[in-house]
């Protein structure tokens, strides 16, 4: 790169710190100006190529600038259509609302309304919330520990991130950090029962709700897939008490998880599903579908100026057309499972990886003090016995720790340690952030303490793309657990997990060139 280039786009970097608010997130952790993008591919204002595994946060399912998304966004543009027209019926969201009800889950889409919210999630988090309220008389909602459902007043209370006395919050049940400490089978009975008794016990503190509202798999929260027997409990718990269930399906919607929407994988059907994110096809679009006999609200009582986005609905039905049409939600599955086992073997081998889970594309590694940091027998976060070759691929890792993976797709890694998980290292896992960017692979982080690195690729990823992904990860896991904890560096590995095997054709297959 030349020294005006250069000197360009530091200043640009130099002007948004000056000028944008505090509040900024990414630009912070990622300091990069992309000016062209491609499907996985981004390319930025330095002349580096970057391989986005955030996607927009999950919004963009088909990657950046896919041609069936382009080609619907030249169509309406070119077709002289209007651009803004709040709530009226146009032929654009007439399509997008048909293709949207081919997709919902069975037992919904015939007897189903649909409200357009607003631009962002958490704008259709509030009408939900809004909704049940209206429907049952009620205001109380229930909601989950590490939920995350936007930021807006109420998205935030039901995310726990603001007090709010009409919002109890309950456990949600995960193996690894299991809020009764044991995991597995039990944990979810404890916290379904925990559930039970709340709504049950009349001094619980917690009068009758207005709704339940959960994510199938939490994201923000450290990509903790909820046990589908829990989530058939939440079903009948909240049907047999009157009380509508709310699926939050905003980042787990649309393939992302390996079925269309995640809610799919434990057959349950949901009173209401708020959507957003991938379904305006990277363009802003939230909307609310609810059972027929909750739509009880008055007209206005949910308005919003920019609730009738048609650039993003014609982008929308492109993308949610596509991805059916494609079997890009099976593909997902697929290459979700084998990502996830490469990545579990890349866990076996470094005492600083606590955990893999995910589901489909939706993939996080929460990284943990190793166990020489508070004075084991590990060395440079290599796991003791793990020098030289892993165990071959597709090898069942043994079973250690407090709880293994209880349902099958939910997939997750023991706790490698029989007295529980390690502390959260979110120390290790921004550096590990920081080793990515410096090898071109753009992750992102979530989990209680920010120590989960987070994979969300999109749908369209090639196997050679998830490699190259794979391989600078390992490689950008090597050189920050070494740098963690001032040992030597970590020996080479010869599986599929190993950063540097293959990693120049892979690097040439997918798009990306270091500097």
């Amino acid at each position: 790169m030349s020294a005006s280039a250069r000197g360009a786009y530091e200043a640009i970097l130099r002007r948004q710190s000056a000028r944008e608010s505090a509040a900024r997130t990414y630009a912070r952790a990622l300091p990069i100006v992309p000016v062209r993008a491609r499907g996985l591919t981004i390319e930025g204002a330095d002349g580096r190529r970057y391989l986005d595994c955030l996607s927009g946060a999950g919004t963009l399912a088909l990657g950046h600038n896919h041609p069936v998304v382009l080609e619907a966004i030249r169509k309406v543009l070119d077709s002289g259509a209007p651009l803004h027209v709040l709530d009226l019926a146009t032929p654009v969201k007439d399509a997008f609302v048909t293709e949207l009800f081919r997709t919902l889950p069975h037992g919904l889409a015939d007897h189903a309304r649909v409200q357009f919210c607003g631009p962002a999630g958490t704008d259709a988090v509030e009408a939900a919330l809004k909704l049940v309220r209206a429907a049952t008389g009620r205001t109380g909602i229930l909601a989950f520990t590490g939920a995350y459902h936007g930021m807006t007043a109420g998205a935030l209370a039901a995310s726990g991130g603001a007090p709010d006395v009409r919002v109890a919050r309950l456990p949600f049940p995960q193996d690894y950090r299991c809020p009764f400490g044991i995991g597995g089978p039990q944990g979810v009975e404890l916290a379904a029962r925990w559930t039970e008794s709340v709504l049950d016990d009349p001094k619980s503190g917690v009068p009758h709700p207005a709704g339940m509202i959960l994510e199938p798999v939490q994201g923000e929260g450290g990509v903790i897939p909820a046990p589908d027997v829990w989530m058939r409990r939440m079903r009948e718990v909240t049907a047999a008490r009157a009380i509508p269930l709310i699926a939050d399906e905003v980042q787990t919607g649309v393939g992302r998880t390996g079925t269309f929407w995640a809610v799919e994988h434990s057959g349950v059907t949901p009173d209401v599903m708020v959507l957003s994110k991938a379904i305006g096809g990277s363009l802003p679009l939230a909307v609310i579908v609810y059972r027929d006999d909750l739509d009880v609200w008055p007209p206005g009582a949910h308005a919003g100026t920019f609730r009738g986005n048609q650039l993003a609905m014609a982008a929308g039905t492109a993308t949610l057309s596509y991805v059916r049409e494609n079997d890009l939600a099976a593909r997902a599955a697929t290459l979700g499972t084998r990502m996830l086992d490469q990545l579990r073997q890349l866990g076996r081998h470094f005492a600083c990886v606590g955990e893999v889970r995910g589901r489909g594309l939706m993939i996080g590694v929460e990284f943990v003090a190793a166990e020489d940091d508070g004075g084991g027998d590990f060395d440079a976060g290599i796991r003791d016995g793990a020098a030289g070759e892993l165990d071959e691929p597709g090898e069942p890792a043994p079973v250690r720790g407090p709880g293994v993976a209880f349902e099958a797709g939910a997939t997750a890694t023991p706790a490698p340690w029989s007295e529980g998980p390690r502390p959260a290292a979110p120390d290790l896992a921004a550096a590990v952030q920081r080793e990515c960017l410096r090898r071109g692979l753009i992750v992102e982080l979530g989990g209680r303490h920010a120590s989960v690195v987070r994979l969300l690729p999109p749908l369209t990823i090639s196997d050679e793309q998830a490699a190259a992904v794979l391989d600078r990860l390992a490689d950008a896991v090597a050189a920050a657990a070494t740098a963690h904890t001032g040992g030597p560096p970590p020996p080479r590995r010869s599986n599929a997990a190993s950063p540097r095997r293959g990693q120049d054709e892979r690097a040439q297959k997918a798009g990306w060139r270091g500097d």
